[in-house]
């Protein structure tokens, strides 16, 4: 009798082990691969060695295939962790189009032809998400502008061209990911190259006009710049707009 309550026991221990796993998918991906190709091939000021990403294109479908099988919960995941998975995945698969694509001189020459309903390459679904078939566009204006009041993405994804903010050499972590927006806001705006901003003449990259909506929920553009701006710029300053350079951020390490 004994015996059989012990083997009862043991039955039912292993059903229960086998039909509730160790789960995974409420645990937001490490992000330890891609901050490792980044250090390797991204200059301190966002030159990227595509050459370098060509050679390592095992590793870096390696880490897109952990971001692909591996979607945010919200409801597991904190806003840090989502925020962090996004901009690493939009900056990640960017670095995939080029690579599949390489050499390649901007990434508007990657613009589908005659395909319907894909005006660009960023409505390109060349990736997936959970089984989605997902594009660039969904991630940035769909997702990330759409789902999180934090128009400091704006300074963080990076669309492989010259004028973007630069591509930092460092995956986004949800531990670091305020210091890292924070970082990256406050020398995007300072960068002479791309924003020039005197305090009685102001000319702005085309992102504070694309997205100009992002920036004025709360107060008016020069307000926002003026949080992160060195030179502290007056009101009523009329603002420019300076020309965006879409050729490809390349470098060498």
């Amino acid at each position: 009798m004994k015996i059989a309550k012990i083997i009862l026991l043991f039955l039912v221990f292993s059903t229960s082990c086998i039909s509730q796993p160790e789960s995974t998918v409420d645990r937001a991906p490490k992000h330890d691969i891609w901050d490792a190709l980044l250090a390797e091939n991204v200059t301190e000021d966002g030159l990227t060695n595509y050459k370098g990403f060509v050679e390592n294109k095992d590793k870096l479908d390696e880490y897109l295939a952990r971001l692909s099988n591996n979607a945010p919960n919200p409801e597991a995941w904190s806003i840090e962790e989502q925020l962090a998975y996004w901009i690493n995945a939009y900056n990640a698969f960017t670095v995939k189009l080029i690579v599949d694509n390489y050499p390649v001189e901007s990434i508007k020459d990657l613009h589908p032809v005659n395909i319907p309903f894909i005006s660009s390459v960023w409505h390109k679904k060349f990736f997936k998400i959970a089984g989605e078939k997902m594009n660039l566009d969904h991630i940035e204006h769909g997702i990330l502008r759409k789902e999180f009041n934090e128009p400091r993405i704006h300074f963080a994804i990076n669309c492989a061209s010259i004028s973007c903010p630069v591509l930092l050499n460092e995956a986004y972590v949800p531990e670091k990911i305020e210091e890292q927006l924070q970082r990256q806001a406050v020398n995007f705006i300072n960068d002479p190259e791309r924003n020039q901003i005197g305090s009685n003449e102001v000319k702005l990259s085309k992102i504070f006009s694309w997205f100009k909506g992002d920036f004025t929920k709360e107060k008016i553009l020069i307000d926002y710049i003026n949080q992160y701006s060195k030179t502290v710029v007056g009101r009523g300053v009329d603002i420019g707009y300076l020309d965006y350079d879409w050729k490809l951020n390349e470098g060498e390490n």
